[in-house]
């Protein structure tokens, strides 16, 4: 059972903390109304596209996408790009709770200092498991890690699992943070972004449909102002909805961290004599019909969305997969037991995710 597993993860959280448990403390009503007033504003400022706007688009003077990810087969995929040291460190303080998004998150500050965005639902396995194969080809990525299981203690929240809101239980949550140094200044939008066309960009279109990330709308990519290192970094920092079918469906635990749904879910869909097209991202349509038209609103914001995965230069996508074929078999099952799948999941996600490498590699 996936709630019984004993991950290396938790084995540091008992050492650390009390048996079984991870605490999280409460701070006054004062201080945690405080923080939350400024998520929100912050969220709001924050999520403005910087091409279009004058002000953000003038601190854009050394945009990357991609970075070299140097010796691949020697990447950890357990713990990700922050590393095993970077890890949250208990005992943990809730600060507020952060109402934007479909799954309930909040924040924390850990031992050392370090803010956290944690989230609970059925976004936060796949994502871990999604961040580590982007890292590992050379894409930016959040720092994040999976907590299976603890307690939070005196957790105000109006969203969440009655677990998690009544007794302070959390099981399977991700916790993530940008690295030192980083500042979200704002979004990117797909069509108007300074590096389309190019490879890396359209690697970056592959590698959604490799972990079918179908929920690619505008305001799940940012870019983060790097003052260490004078870089404005382009990313998607929502990756959560991934290793499902190929787009959104009525039922949300079919579309994100499904197993069943991603081994028959289609990949390559087409190709040309000199380009591929992908079956993720697929339009929304089968949903609007199943529920009658109740999802107009979210058919609405992906249904445009299909041209992400159409059309990519052959030569692009094989690059891609010669990058991902460098990752040996026991990186790949790193990548899905750091998400905390079960034995048996992980099996399954890597032989598909090994499938879909090859065929990249054949194009």
């Amino acid at each position: 059972m996936r709630l019984n597993r004993l991950s290396h993860w938790a084995l540091i959280c008992t050492l650390s903390v009390a048996p079984a448990s991870i605490t999280v403390r409460a701070q006054d009503d004062a201080v945690s109304q405080t923080a939350h007033s400024k998520t929100k504003d912050n969220d709001k400022d924050n999520d403005r596209d910087v091409r279009s706007n004058a002000a953000l688009w003038a601190k854009i003077q050394n945009p990357v996408l991609w970075h070299e990810p140097g010796n691949i087969a020697s990447l950890d995929l357990y713990w990700g790009a922050g590393g095993k040291d970077n890890r949250p460190k208990p005992p943990f303080v809730f600060l507020s709770e952060d109402s934007n998004g479909t799954n309930p998150k909040f924040d924390v500050r850990d031992a050392n200092g370090t803010k956290w965005r944690v989230k609970e639902g059925e976004e936060a396995q796949p994502e871990i498991a999604a961040s580590r194969l982007l890292w590992a080809t050379g894409y930016y990525t959040n720092e994040d890690y999976l907590i299976p299981g603890g307690q939070v203690q005196g957790v105000k929240m109006k969203r969440g699992s009655e677990d998690l809101k009544k007794r302070g239980t959390l099981v399977n949550v991700r916790f993530a943070r940008k690295p030192d140094g980083q500042k979200k200044i704002g979004i990117w939008k797909w069509k108007t972004a300074s590096f389309y066309g190019t490879r890396e960009f359209n690697g970056l279109r592959v590698m959604m449909a490799v972990i079918n990330n179908w929920d690619l709308k505008d305001t799940n990519n940012a870019v983060y102002m790097d003052s260490r290192n004078n870089q404005q970094i382009f990313l998607i920092s929502d990756i959560g909805a991934s290793f499902g079918s190929n787009g959104v469906s009525w039922s949300r635990s079919r579309s994100k961290g499904n197993i069943n749904s991603f081994r028959s879910s289609g990949f390559i869909q087409s190709k040309t004599d000199s380009t591929v097209s992908f079956s993720t991202p697929k339009k929304p349509t089968g949903m609007l019909l199943a529920t009658m038209g109740a999802t107009a609103k979210s058919f609405a914001m992906r249904k445009d969305l299909d041209w992400i995965g159409n059309d990519i230069p052959i030569p692009d996508a094989r690059w891609i997969g010669g990058l991902l074929g460098q990752l040996s078999h026991k990186q790949l099952t790193d990548a899905f037991r750091a998400a905390n799948f079960s034995d048996e999941e992980i099996q399954a996600y890597v032989e598909v995710v090994e499938s879909r490498i090859t065929e990249l590699k054949k194009l």
